[in-house]
């Protein structure tokens, strides 16, 4: 279930009068409209407003022809039918947002600088900060003015109830003043919003918090809004405004439906953390014996370790790999004790004595030389997948291209930032690497994606981060990983792990994405 779609999806039917139904008993949004406009004009004669700020207003109604016009204080009438989005229902209406709201943008730049702030002080002034805004909270915030530099500036005066919107950094950010706000003003990075009937406050905010919205998604999925609106812009978007009785019946509904989406997401959250402890549980069987049973008719690990060095001598001398003088043997002595109850037939071993391991080429766009082919970089591997979406290329000398290769099957594994990190290789089609990756390459036959879950499990328990090296950028050098001991289980049971894993992870998967 997409939860933030759901969301939009509820705002969109609120907006469009289909949330809730329509009682033909409530007073006409054209009633409120006209009572507000009646507010107005008696605030240009007690003088709290001036006549330019409704010299603008207007009024949209439905002609006989069924048609949307706009008579302007002028007395012209205009259809707007083309502008109008999508129809309301009877008793709705359409208007202005200026015809609402008076908008004021924070003072220039230059009218108010860190060098006119003061010390805090009973008579000091606060200037409010986007970060109000964008914390939802009136508290924060250490700059003032003189009670001199506020009576230059008092036209940018915020009061309770006033809305105030983040201009800069994150854009469109919404916050109405508490009734305990101390007295300040705002400052560059912020507008305010005085609507003329507070009773409206919370239909507006969900209607202009939806606008926003859409405008960022207008610009670009995902990306955030890059400026508000120019007021010439802003003023003229059309709200639709419903009776003032349905007004509290839709958020009344919004608040009940939101706070269900909200439990569905808390739940989505507990199921998404036990399903990550219930794979980290199979992980820490399967590296154990005790995920699949054990097959006494099994070829033990033993012998296949044994294969392998005697695979490794016949490489060595044909020249085709280098014998690495820090491999070691790891064995089990008689007290058992490099790992309690480790099955039969298992062996504990470094990857270095069952596979190749190789960091890839350097880039320097300044020394390589050669032709140009596709190399991986680790932000291309993910856990059990590789992104391909952005691959990018370097020059390899001809003498260079097998040292480098990747070939089908191969384990990579990240050396740097997201240590630890690994996919396969699956693909016939060869490839080429980055020194920030190791490329594991494995002898024997042995099932390179045991390797991949047992990296997964390091990476669980927090053992990956514990022997990482680097202060700021961790890093997994080649001699830490070279030196971790894998519980290794006979071939055939090393395959019947990964099947199991697998099948397991699927269900988990599945149950996950069905509530996603």
């Amino acid at each position: 279930m997409d939860t933030k779609a759901l969301r939009q999806k509820i705002l969109d039917l609120a907006i469009r009068g289909k949330l809730v139904p329509q009682d033909p008993n409530d007073e006409p949004a054209s009633v409120l409209l006209e009572r507000i406009h009646a507010e107005k004009q008696q605030m240009v004669k007690d003088g709290k407003l001036k006549p330019k700020d409704i010299k603008n207003d207007t009024v949209i109604f439905k002609g006989d022809d069924n048609l949307h016009y706009e008579k302007f204080s002028d007395g012209t009438v205009k259809c707007i039918e083309d502008e109008i989005p999508f129809d309301v229902p009877e008793g709705w209406t359409w208007a202005r947002l200026n015809n609402l709201a008076l908008y004021k943008k924070g003072p220039f730049g230059s009218s108010i600088t860190k060098a006119m702030f003061v010390p805090e002080s009973d008579n000091a002034i606060k200037v409010y900060e986007q970060k109000n805004a964008i914390n939802k909270n009136a508290h924060l915030g250490h700059y003032f003015i003189s009670q001199e530099k506020y009576q230059e500036l008092k036209g940018f005066e915020i009061f309770p109830g006033d809305i105030i919107v983040s201009c800069a950094g994150t854009i469109g950010e919404t916050f109405v003043m508490p009734p305990d706000m101390r007295k300040g003003i705002i400052n560059q990075a912020l507008m305010k919003i005085h609507l003329y009937d507070n009773s409206i406050k919370d239909f507006y905010l969900m209607y202009f918090d939806n606008k926003l919205k859409s405008l960022a998604n207008e610009q670009g999925y995902g990306m955030a809004l890059k400026n508000i609106p120019p007021f010439s812009v802003l003023k003229q978007y059309l709200i639709p405004i419903p009776p003032r009785a349905e007004q509290e019946k839709i958020l009344e509904r919004i608040k009940i439906l939101l706070s269900n989406i909200n439990d569905i997401d808390l739940l989505k959250g507990k199921l998404q953390s036990n399903i990550a402890s219930a794979k980290s549980k199979i992980l820490d069987l399967a590296i154990r014996g005790k995920l699949v049973p054990q097959d006494p008719n099994d070829e033990p690990a033993s012998v296949l370790l044994e294969r392998i060095r005697a695979e490794k001598e016949e490489l060595i001398k044909q020249g085709k790999i280098k014998r690495n003088k820090k491999e070691s043997v790891i064995f089990k002595g008689s007290d058992n004790s490099y790992y309690q109850d480790l099955p039969k037939n298992w062996e504990i071993c470094s990857i270095m004595a069952i596979a190749e391991v190789d960091l890839g080429k350097t880039l320097d766009k300044n020394k390589n030389t050669g032709k140009f082919y596709p190399y991986l970089r680790s932000v291309n591997i993910k856990w059990n997948e590789i992104d391909l979406s952005d691959i990018k290329e370097m020059q390899f000398e001809k003498n260079e291209l097998q040292r480098y290769s990747i070939i089908k099957g191969d384990l990579l594994i990240c050396e740097g930032g997201d240590v630890g990190r690994c996919c396969i290789w699956s693909s016939d089609e060869t490839i080429y690497y980055q020194n920030a990756l190791h490329r594991v390459r494995f002898h024997g036959g042995c099932e390179p994606k045991y390797f991949l879950y047992f990296m997964m499990y390091l990476e669980h328990t927090g053992y990956l981060k514990r022997i990482s090296n680097g202060v700021t950028i961790k890093h997994l050098t080649k001699t830490v990983l070279t030196t971790i001991p894998f519980m290794l289980p006979p071939l055939a049971e090393q395959k019947r792990i990964v099947d199991e894993i697998e099948k397991i992870f699927a269900i988990l998967d599945n149950i996950a994405n069905q509530v996603a």
